[in-house]
């Protein structure tokens, strides 16, 4: 079987810059979960192969610019809280007559809170619009795959979160820009610096399929022979049993 390639593509400045190039999100597995001890005696969450296939399950984008973020702050100037995002200038005759898509100047691309009215992103965002990370990378999925695009899971930056999305790859051929929520259940107020290279999406590539569901019983009997042989082991048995391993380079 050949590999699916999925496709990271940039302005050749940007890519010969070498900086903060997409990764397979394997190479960021957070290191709490690195020192983490599984046996059979003592079992911890490292033995859990779904909570494993989380972290090391697609693609990591990682943000392309310094952001100075400064949220649910008083403006001096009207006395009400507002959000402010600082980014730094780029030089005009690196971006190629704009081509590459990076934030060109200092004020941060935003959508208006009205976009989102209703949702429970306004009340975490403090009632204030969301800011969007410009990103530099066209992605690209042989016919018939899209992409789900979300936080990082399991390891996602406390301070602030892109809204997910689903993009069919195959046929969008821009770049896709990233909206995201500034954590307000727990930082009321922040002042903060997001530094390039930090990690803000998982991208996982997915084939589209027609599905349709249905709802069936089991008898008790089935649920008890697969319950037998799940438990004739006691340690590793998804692991060795069920599960399957894959493959993200």
């Amino acid at each position: 079987m050949f590999d699916k390639i999925i496709t990271f593509s940039s302005h050749e400045d940007y890519v010969n810059l070498k900086e903060d190039h997409p990764t397979p999100i394997k190479t960021n597995v957070p290191e709490w979960y690195k020192k983490l001890s599984h046996g059979p005696i003592q079992k911890t969450i490292k033995g859990c192969m779904p909570f494993l296939d989380t972290l090391t399950t697609g693609y990591l984008l990682k943000v392309p610019q310094d952001i100075y973020i400064q949220h649910n702050i008083e403006n001096k100037e009207t006395k009400e809280k507002d959000s402010f995002v600082t980014i730094g200038k780029l030089d005009p005759g690196f971006l190629m007559s704009r081509s590459l898509n990076l934030n060109a100047d200092m004020v941060g691309n935003v959508h208006r809170k009205e976009q989102l009215e209703g949702s429970p992103y306004i009340e975490k965002n403090k009632n204030l619009p969301f800011y969007k990370v410009l990103n530099p990378w066209v992605i690209s999925t042989p016919p018939g795959y899209s992409c789900l695009f979300l936080p990082p899971m399991n390891n996602t930056d406390d301070r602030f979160s892109i809204i997910p999305g689903i993009v069919d790859t195959d046929t969008y051929k821009n770049e896709i820009n990233f909206p995201f929520v500034i954590n307000g259940d727990k930082y009321p107020t922040l002042e903060t610096m997001i530094k390039k290279g930090t990690p803000y999406v998982q991208v996982i590539p997915f084939k589209r399929d027609r599905w349709k569901m249905k709802v069936e019983k089991i008898s008790v009997k089935t649920l008890l022979t697969n319950k037998t042989f799940f438990e004739l082991n006691v340690f590793n048995t998804y692991k060795n049993k069920y599960w399957n391993k894959k493959s993200w380079k």
